[in-house]
């Protein structure tokens, strides 16, 4: 394998809500605008997003390419504000604009983020980037799983910026 390859090793999973004042004590919080732009290259999706972290603003580019349901290349650099509002420009008109807040939990060596939508009011997203596709890794115990969707396109972000999954998986609760 190409070591210089920027490749983004990554699962997905579909989780309750919780608890935000813990989750607020716990982690750090960023509010991101994540806008989708028409692609530059087939197969490839394109992005700008605008995360807003304890009042400081970066911008990001961001192009990935699909390898498998966990792995895809990702190539993606910090910008301008200039250039961001350029980039808007391409927006996508067939996707929203998704707006999310992001949090950040750290638990030994492992990452978790933490993905809380307007749009779902009893569900988040949980994801973790590995370094393999065939790591394990523990599970945070203050959050509940309801499912892995590592493999269920619906629940990418450039899906969500589509059509909103109904919240189905809360119905049996």
């Amino acid at each position: 394998m190409n070591n210089a390859t920027p490749y983004e090793i990554e699962r997905k999973f579909l989780i309750r809500m919780p608890d935000l004042a813990w989750l607020a004590s716990a982690s750090e919080r960023s509010h991101i605008l994540q806008t989708y732009l028409l692609p530059a290259q087939k197969g490839a999706s394109e992005r700008v997003r605008s995360r807003e972290t304890n009042g400081r603003i970066v911008y990001t580019h961001t192009q990935k390419s699909r390898i498998s349901d966990m792995r895809r290349i990702e190539i993606e650099r910090e910008i301008g504000r200039e250039e961001y509002e350029s980039l808007l420009l391409r927006a996508d008109p067939e996707r929203s604009v998704i707006e999310k807040d992001r949090y950040c939990l750290r638990e030994g060596e492992y990452l978790y983020e933490i993905d809380v939508y307007p749009f779902w009011s009893r569900q988040a997203v949980l994801e973790i980037e590995l370094t393999d596709e065939s790591q394990s890794f523990p599970w945070p115990e203050q959050i509940i799983c309801l499912r892995e969707v590592t493999d269920d396109h619906r629940y990418t972000n450039s899906a969500l910026a589509r059509s909103i999954p109904d919240e189905e998986a809360q119905k049996e609760e």
